[in-house]
């Protein structure tokens, strides 16, 4: 191979990266990306309640529990229930997942027991028992009933939904507890 040949063929490589980097540089120019002002992705939430004070909490609650629980189907709650099994169990003796067991939920203790369970501090704060009541609440919208905690549920907004999961969970017992009358 005479030197002529192996001239051309470093001309057609000098050439084509000349070729690319032009390329490139028009690509960009034309192409450019534009940069958010903040980076990551926006999320968009509806404010039911919590940062509007007591006025966004209304909607959330506009039927008291008792009234739903008496139309409240335990089969529809059991489906309703399976958005919750990303992160709860609930079987008798069922493992924690990132969140506790749920078995046997309504009338325990709020923030305890769940078979050695870790819990936020704001969930052991809060204090009290899982009645139908505060299950409702917390079920509606959990940063609002329990400001603090870890689980990262947005909450179920229609009451019947919410009243039918709620009676599921009343379902998983050894001795469920009555449902409510309701007052009027």
């Amino acid at each position: 191979m005479d030197s002529f040949e192996l001239n051309k063929i470093l001309g057609a490589v000098l050439g084509t990266c000349l070729i690319l980097l032009v390329t490139s540089f028009t690509a960009q120019a034309l192409f450019s990306p534009k940069m958010p002002e903040k980076p990551g992705f926006e999320i968009a939430v509806k404010e039911e309640a919590g940062d509007k004070g007591g006025a966004g909490a209304a909607p959330a609650t506009s039927e008291p529990i008792e009234k739903l629980l008496q139309t409240a189907s335990v089969e529809k709650g059991a489906s309703a229930a399976k958005k919750c099994g990303a992160c709860h169990t609930f079987e008798k003796g069922g493992p924690n997942r990132v969140g506790p067991n749920l078995y046997g939920i309504v009338g325990d203790h709020v923030g305890e027991g769940r078979g050695g369970f870790n819990f936020s501090a704001a969930m052991k704060s809060k204090g009290g028992t899982w009645d139908f009541d505060a299950l409702n609440k917390f079920i509606a919208n959990p940063k609002a009933a329990v400001p603090g905690t870890a689980m990262g549920f947005a909450g179920i907004p229609k009451d019947s939904e919410r009243a039918d999961v709620i009676a599921y969970l009343n379902s998983l017992s050894d001795s469920p507890k009555p449902l409510p009358t309701a007052a009027k």
